[in-house]
């Protein structure tokens, strides 16, 4: 292992402004990620049933195109169905056994999508068996990639206000006590200095909603009851035109993506359910890819070591940044690590964390 520490100078909450953003389930590109993610789990719990272990596979691509719809007041019509096409490799014969592929996919795809009801779907596979050197690379406790990971610990006051916001968005108690509200959601939180903007697109559900008075009340009632529950401000589809009734966010399933949105994988939220331009970030999609992916596991892991070194050697605050190479063991990352007060034990902590990663790895494939 390789290991720099770093003191951190200034913390994202002593910047003058921090942007935290959060996508709701069912925004385009969660949906994406939703997909990609169900179809490497069913993956690997096929693979680690019949061979002891999670072979090569990377369904880390998946495409959403938008359908049409006609969405109006009391309730409107599907016009055309969201395409979803998830593309990919994935081992699909060992020795003369062949592996049902298309059909683990699809199944676990499918019943993804049981979360959105009142949306129809067509959906599309295109997964290829992988490359020869990288099908082989499982058997070790390598790296399938040169990537990195990134993350930090604790969240700030901003971060955990969005994310709690994001949270009760989609609770079913919100959800009862706002049918009209749909699971396509977004939250950009702005801190400016000491004040907090939360600016929200939600998607209205109009089989709930009469007319466009109705729309208004609703809007501001919810608007009202965010305002008590975050303390914040918050503004609701900022489009909104009253005089003009198509600019209002209305839609008949509650997802952009009936007519006006597409998606793709790795453009939503990272591991810790946020998007932060304060902080490090990687770009890398983790939803698809499989265990042996740093892409992925240095990511997950990433978040857990910075939280053990908040909790466990004694720092204020950390930021983690694992990097590998294709090839290399998995337990020797470069470990970047940056933190307030530098205390004894964030070595032996690092150490004890990297000593169980093939433990944290294996705990990743969750079987029901």
């Amino acid at each position: 292992m390789k290991l720099v520490i770093e003191s951190i100078k200034d913390s994202a909450e002593k910047q003058k402004v921090e942007i935290v953003e959060h996508k709701g389930l069912g925004h385009p590109d969660s949906i994406c990620d939703q997909v990609c993610e169900a179809a490497s789990m069913a993956l690997s719990q096929y693979y680690v049933k019949h061979f002891k272990r999670v072979l090569h596979h990377n369904i880390d691509k998946a495409l959403l195109i938008a359908g049409k719809a006609n969405p109006a007041f009391k309730g409107g019509k599907i016009i055309q169905p969201i395409k979803i096409i998830v593309a990919g490799r994935a081992t699909n014969k060992v020795g003369n056994k062949m592996i049902p592929v298309k059909t683990i996919v699809l199944r676990a795809v499918k019943k993804i999508l049981t979360s959105f009801p009142r949306a129809k779907f067509t959906l599309k596979t295109e997964i290829k068996p992988g490359a020869t050197n990288l099908t082989s690379i499982t058997k070790k406790q390598v790296a399938n990639d040169t990537s990195i990971g990134c993350a930090h610990y604790p969240l700030s006051k901003l971060e955990t206000l969005v994310l709690k916001t994001g949270k009760l968005l989609r609770s079913k108690a919100f959800l009862r006590r706002f049918p009209m509200v749909g699971l396509d959601t977004k939250i950009l939180g702005l801190r400016n200095e000491n004040k907090i903007e939360l600016t929200l697109a939600i998607a209205f559900i109009d089989k709930y909603i009469k007319n466009i008075d109705q729309y208004i009340t609703a809007k501001d009632t919810i608007k009202n009851y965010l305002k008590k529950k975050t303390k914040a401000k918050v503004m609701i589809n900022t489009l909104d035109d009253y005089k003009n009734i198509s600019s209002c966010y209305l839609t008949v399933t509650g997802l952009s993506a009936e007519q006006g949105d597409d998606g793709n994988t790795g453009r939503g939220n990272r591991a810790n359910g946020l998007i932060t331009p304060n902080r490090y970030m990687s770009l890398e999609a983790i939803a698809g890819k499989n265990i042996y992916h740093p892409g992925k596991l240095y990511q997950l892991f990433a978040f857990k070591l910075a939280k053990d070194l908040v909790r466990r050697a004694n720092v204020k605050q950390a930021e983690v940044k694992l990097l590998t190479q294709i090839g290399m063991p998995l337990e020797q990352p470069f470990v970047a690590v940056r933190v307030y007060k530098k205390t004894a034990k964030i070595e032996s902590v690092i150490k004890q964390d990297l000593a169980r990663l093939s433990l944290f790895q294996k705990s990743l494939v969750k079987f029901s």
